[in-house]
């Protein structure tokens, strides 16, 4: 639902010509999907995921539209899909099909587990992959259940990944299929876990906001109530941490290995420390200290925090506040238009002027 859209969506904020296509009458799930934009009723998913793009209404199953979506790949760089594998095939429209038409299309295939293997026919979401990638199975408290993260965590780096292989692709010059899937994904950012298991059969635990390898490292509570991060990642902030605390010359905690043989002493020490100051005494002293630290906000907090407004990272676009362009490039910026738009909006200028025709 989402990571398809979502690497078309970042190739339009850098500038290409996304058309958005769907099947007429139901249109995109995501229009409808979760929480609505009070002046109208839209959804706020729809209309950030398919912000800058054109949209038309194609029934892919009918002789004219499938003329026409193929008079659109003609003159097309990138196609991207996220329909179950053998769908595209199905409809005539295989890759190797479309190939024939244009050498060098690169088509972007989004799915759940990827276009071969047992598991290749399944529908794919986001909380499957993440239970099935190992991230659900560490994620939680030490004595609770694995846990899911609150938010489309999978989908949105698969967008980015999609995004970024179909930019490989392109630069390659070759016309070529691209199989993205949610599962590779976020296992591919699991780290070194699959090494260790294999190597030595250790496996990584539940821990809360805690890593096995890094102590200090999570959520700690201010006297006032609010929380901080800390993390001690590099034996160098970590020294300045120890210093903060008091414990600098304390040769426990000189290195990784001896901090996570004290993790328990080294944590409470942290959680005392934060519990006698404020939360902005404690990001101050931590600051000043050149330690890592940073306030846990929440959406209010960002809303109103001088950093993202000095940076412009919350743009309206059509009166939508939305996050602005994941990266910054100093010759050829990306530019926000238009949020998501009506369905079919733009059929009949997309008809006139095909791409094929240019």
């Amino acid at each position: 639902m989402l990571a398809g859209p979502n690497c078309a969506r970042y190739l339009a904020d850098f500038g290409a010509d996304v058309i958005k296509v769907e099947q007429p009458g139901r249109g995109d799930s995501l229009r409808g999907m979760a929480w609505l934009d009070p002046r109208d009723g839209s959804g706020l998913w729809w209309k950030i995921v398919n912000r800058n793009k054109r949209t038309i209404a194609l029934d892919l199953k009918s002789d004219e539209d499938k003329a026409l979506f193929l008079r659109l790949i003609d003159g097309a760089n990138v196609l991207v899909e996220n329909f179950r594998p053998g769908t595209l095939e199905r409809l005539g429209l295989s890759p190797d099909t479309l190939l024939k038409r244009n050498d060098k299309l690169v088509v972007v295939r989004v799915t759940g587990f990827g276009q071969s293997g047992p598991y290749a026919s399944r529908p794919g979401f986001a909380s499957i992959a993440e239970s099935m990638a190992g991230l659900s199975a560490i994620s939680g408290d030490p004595d609770g259940p694995p846990m899911l993260p609150p938010i489309a965590l999978t989908d949105e780096v698969t967008g980015i990944t999609a995004a970024f292989a179909a930019m490989v692709a392109l630069h390659s010059g070759v016309g070529q299929v691209v199989d993205v899937n949610l599962l590779q994904t976020i296992f591919q950012i699991m780290g070194p876990l699959i090494s260790l298991y294999k190597l030595t059969g250790e496996l990584q635990p539940r821990m809360g906001s805690q890593l096995p390898y890094t102590v200090p490292r999570g959520v700690y509570q201010c006297s006032d109530g609010l929380w901080v991060g800390v993390s001690a990642s590099s034996d160098s902030v970590a020294a300045r941490v120890m210093s903060v605390l008091g414990v600098g010359d304390d040769k426990r905690f000189t290195t990784f290995q001896g901090r996570m043989e004290n993790r328990e002493v080294l944590d409470q020490m942290m959680s005392d420390w934060c519990a006698n100051h404020t939360r902005d005494e404690a990001v101050k002293i931590l600051t000043e200290a050149e330690a890592a630290v940073g306030p846990v906000f929440t959406m209010a907090d960002i809303a109103n925090d001088p950093h993202y407004s000095a940076r412009h990272l919350i743009p309206e676009v059509d009166g939508l506040p939305m996050q602005g362009v994941i990266a910054e490039l100093s010759k050829t910026p990306g530019v926000l238009k238009w949020v998501g738009r009506s369905m079919d909006q733009d059929s009949n200028e997309i008809r006139e002027n095909l791409w094929g025709n240019r």
